[in-house]
């Protein structure tokens, strides 16, 4: 069951783009009544990206690699022939140019070009060569037109519920530690799928990004847009730093006294829900609520935790080592409160000017993402 689960989870809509391009490929091939239609499925497989804008930039990329393979190819089996040798170093050589192109990912199909028109050429060579070279080019239209074709992912519903999905599973595991109930090994578990999570999440950043907006207005609206994004991701990995620390450090604070561990876990509970609701905030789901109070109500939490935990050395109540091992996290506490304050301020913003401009696009149903 969960296998099917996760086949169901991974099958997306690149994975049907690529189906309708190959299709398209093979059709268009074989109504233009060119052979080795089969070339054309592989440029297109080779083709497909996620965003339109990649989809431009690779067929750009393409037409210049595979222009460089076909040209060396044509020259290669002109003057040395096609033995096995001289395909392969045609073939480092490709590789070599487009490293030093920086288009390394054109190389795959810049390979199979170089292997297509080198082995067995044929009599007339130039046309036989010519003819292949339009074949695959047709591979790369068909992958650019399916990529204009379809509408393209909503990168930013997704980051977005991926971020929350990411800080809920952190807030837990958080607020399971600093009361001594998480279960170490499940939490080392989760803590490599919160990891991998991340990254997934700073992929969609890339792909948001990469996104084009087609009006002044959208083009400004989306630069603030990243801007908040970029931070939230970043106060979310602030989150995941302590908890990293809670796991590291947990025997070691459960020996320093009641009253300091008492104030660790409000702070990082007030904290957590102060997170989750500047991530609500920007959707539009919680009601307002003055930031000024907040940061007042956070800044005395943070003075009375600090100051406590500087009177366990200077009264010498702990041993130096002890206290040394946690005043590390009383740091990434304050760092992260700092984070939270200024992704407030942002989003603040975001919403009180320009609000003609700042509409937030975000879909309640998380899509998916695999």
């Amino acid at each position: 069951m969960r296998k099917d689960f996760a086949f169901k989870m991974k099958f997306g809509a690149r994975i049907i783009k690529t189906g309708v391009a190959i299709s398209l490929a093979l059709y268009i091939t074989m109504w233009l009544n060119l052979d080795s239609a089969s070339f054309a499925a592989i440029a297109a497989l080779f083709a497909i990206q996620p965003t339109i804008y990649r989809s431009y930039q690779t067929i750009i990329e393409q037409i210049q690699s595979n222009l460089i393979g076909a040209t060396l190819a044509i020259i290669a089996v002109q003057t040395l022939g096609n033995a096995p040798i001289v395909i392969g170093l045609v073939s480092v050589m490709i590789i070599a140019i487009n490293i030093k192109l920086k288009i390394e990912t054109t190389i795959p199909l810049a390979i199979v070009t170089v292997i297509v028109l080198m082995v067995n050429p044929g009599d007339n060579y130039v046309t036989f060569a010519i003819t292949r070279f339009s074949v695959i080019m047709i591979g790369v239209f068909c992958a650019f037109l399916v990529n204009l074709a379809f509408l393209p992912p909503k990168y930013e519903t997704r980051l977005y519920h991926k971020n929350v999905k990411n800080m809920e599973q952190i807030a837990q595991w958080i607020r399971l530690a600093t009361r001594n109930d998480a279960e170490r090994k499940i939490l080392k578990e989760d803590l490599m799928k919160i990891n991998e999570s991340m990254i997934k999440a700073d992929n969609y950043y890339l792909m948001f990004k990469e996104e084009r907006s087609y009006f002044k207005g959208s083009e400004y609206t989306k630069h603030r847009k990243l801007v908040l994004f970029r931070n939230m991701l970043s106060t979310t990995s602030k989150a995941l730093a302590i908890l990293k620390s809670l796991d590291q450090h947990d025997h070691k604070i459960y020996q320093m006294p009641e009253t300091i561990q008492v104030l660790i876990q409000d702070q990082l509970d007030h904290l957590t829900n102060y997170h989750q609701r500047i991530l609500m905030k920007y959707i539009g789901k919680v009601r307002y609520q003055s930031p000024d109070e907040v940061v007042n109500q956070l800044g005395e939490d943070e003075k009375e935790l600090t100051e406590y935990f500087m009177e366990l050395y200077d009264h010498k109540q702990v041993e130096r080592d002890q206290w040394m091992n946690v005043f590390p996290l009383i740091g990434l506490i304050i760092d992260y409160n700092h984070h939270l304050i200024h992704l407030d301020k942002l989003v603040e913003s975001f919403h009180t000017y320009h609000t003609a401009d700042n509409e937030v696009s975000i879909r309640d149903a998380f899509p998916q993402d695999e």
